[in-house]
């Protein structure tokens, strides 16, 4: 993973101090409220519906156990601390869909304390707020996956920096989200970005990106365009330059909710790709000395060389006792769901599970994540990952050691066999903390989870993607959930809609749609109920055990799981 040099250290600290300064005089009362308003959120920090929320980058969802150890540090003594106003409330961080890591009971007081520790350990908040552009994302499985063509990370990371406190980005008309993929499965929703970047090979063998530009969820639901099928590599901040200015130059500042590219993009169309075209022709044509950000193989290779194999990792040959006969079957069922196929022989990616009952989705106390940092030492060299499905990844795992790491996953509460079933479901934290929210997610996690709870009904069911939002603002991903389920609000009161068909990208979904509402809003106590109905609508409907969720819901249409769905509400009109 990418090491942190000197001036990466300075910079950090440094903003670290500029932020103090800020917070001091914001307490001492010489810094008003609007202004430093604009200057914590620069720095991720927001004021939520009970207190102030860090939000955390973890760039492109990588970070090592001295990291998750300082996260934990900052969860135990600060998020909830004990004797604060907010205790015992906190202790936890949230992981999102973008890998990022929230706190949401951290008092402002000690705000300046947390970004020192963050500094220390080469971590900040800068940028995972404001109209700017935003945490670059990626593929969890980055550098590891047996499906990748191209490791994405070290272009991630060239990206991170030529981002990072950009003075012509700093106030574009709403916030900017890319994410990058070098697979060939799309695990980091691409299409669902600002700007979406896919990794690949021409005829030659050139690398070159394909861009999409424009998709985003929220009150409009868009899949990106494709506006350049193949650009070469070293052209890719020129390109991302001319889409941004293009957007900061036309994006609407009047309306909020009509001032993503995504708007722009679909109101201008072609007229929008020329602009774009014409804007990085522009800029390479004054490109003067370098001026242009062409970036360098020099570059390149400076920034490649923290991605090569941790030390001491190399391909193994299996030995006959690492083919896992005659394991028990829980085993068997978590090596089939939490174990993944790796590049290197010998090797294994493994999904730790933070779906259970009784803990929201995403969710990690502080004990969770130094459990995490145990394990990424003892069997992942140091690293993890965070999962857009909001989970942690060790990328580094041997084969041989998988019966002994999933011993202890157990033992630590990570070792849930669901990955990718009903209860690995995506969930905001809606209501419960979010101001935005117009209602609430974790109960109605809590309420699918338990009425699901028997694992091999899970495996009957098969592969679902339930995605769950408090709010239009789709930060659980609803659209995209072959379930989802959007918090609305009547008259003041929590009600719920529920969608079906939407898709990522994936393999398993098929392009990127946003699924559709199949009916009147449901209330909070009537949704696992309607999840149920869907789901033996499914197994009814099913051609055969093979065939999955999403497909069956392609193939028969939504009329059977609309009628199921009112079913519902009709018997809770009866017994009410």
């Amino acid at each position: 993973m990418y090491q942190y040099n000197d001036f990466d250290s300075h910079f950090v600290h440094q903003r670290a101090a500029q932020f103090r300064d800020q917070l001091t005089r914001h307490l001492e009362g010489t810094l008003g409220e609007e202004e430093f308003r604009a200057l914590r959120l620069q720095n991720g920090w927001y004021v939520q519906r009970h207190a102030p929320m860090l939000r955390v980058a973890l760039p492109y969802g990588e970070l090592n156990a001295r990291q998750l150890r300082a996260l934990a540090r900052i969860a135990r003594e600060y998020d909830g601390k004990p004797g604060g106003m907010y205790a015992p409330r906190g202790g936890f961080g949230h992981l999102t869909t973008r890998q990022n890591v929230q706190f949401n009971w951290i008092e402002l007081a000690d705000a300046a304390d947390v970004m020192d520790l963050l500094a220390d350990v080469d971590m900040h908040g800068i940028q995972t707020s404001g109209n700017c552009i935003r945490n670059i994302t990626s593929d969890c499985f980055a550098g590891v996956a047996a499906d990748e063509l191209i490791d994405p990370r070290p272009y991630c990371e060239i990206l991170r920096q030529w981002s990072t406190l950009h003075p012509e980005f700093a106030f574009l008309p709403r916030k900017f989200k890319i994410a990058v993929t070098g697979a060939t499965e799309d695990r980091a929703a691409t299409a669902w970005h600002d700007i979406g970047l896919t990794l690949k090979k021409n005829a030659a063998g050139e690398i070159g990106f394909e861009v999409r530009v424009g998709g985003g969820m929220g009150r409009t639901p868009i899949v990106g365009t494709v506006v350049r099928e193949f650009l070469p590599w070293q052209q890719i901040l020129v390109f991302i330059e001319a889409v941004v200015r293009v957007y900061n130059r036309y994006g609407r500042r009047d309306n909020i909710y009509k001032a993503r590219i995504k708007i722009l993009v679909k109101a201008e169309g072609q007229k929008f790709v020329d602009a774009v075209n014409a804007e990085f022709e522009a800029i390479l044509e004054r490109d003067v000395e370098g001026s242009a950000h062409l970036v360098s193989e020099a570059e390149f290779n400076r920034v490649a060389a923290c991605f090569e194999l941790p030390a001491g990792v190399v391909a193994v040959e299996l030995e006959a006792s690492a083919t896992h006969a005659s394991k028990p079957a829980g085993y068997c069922r978590w090596l089939e769901r939490n174990v993944h196929a790796h590049r290197l022989a010998g090797y294994r990616a493994v999904t730790l599970s933070l779906k259970r009952a009784g803990l929201p989705p995403g969710d990690a106390t502080a004990e969770q994540m130094d459990l995490a940092a145990d394990l990424a030492e003892r069997f992942s060299h140091g690293e993890l990952r965070v999962s857009h499905d909001q989970n942690f990844v060790l990328p580094w795992v041997l084969a041989a050691e998988l019966p002994a790491l999933w011993q202890a996953a157990r033992e630590a509460g990570f070792a849930t066999p669901n990955i990718g079933y009903l209860t690995d479901m995506i969930a905001c934290p809606g209501g419960d903390l979010c101001a935005l929210a117009n209602a609430r997610s974790i109960p109605i996690a809590a309420s699918i989870t338990e009425r699901f709870d028997d694992i091999d009904e899970l495996h009957d069911i098969g592969d679902i993607d339930l995605h769950i939002s408090g709010c239009i603002n789709s930060c659980g991903h609803h659209h995209s959930g072959h379930i989802g389920v959007l918090g609305v609000d009547k008259d003041n009161t929590e009600w719920y809609q529920v969608s079906l068909g939407g898709a990522d990208g994936s393999t398993l979904s098929g392009p990127s749609v946003a699924g559709k509402v199949i009916g009147p809003s449901f209330a909070a106590d009537e949704v696992a109920d309607v999840i149920e109905a869907v789901i033996e609508t499914y197994r009814a409907q099913r051609s055969s055990a093979a065939e999955r969720f999403i497909g069956t819901v392609k193939r028969v249409g939504l009329e059977p799981f609309k009628a199921a769905a009112n079913a519902v509400r009709r018997s809770t009109a009866m017994h009410a």
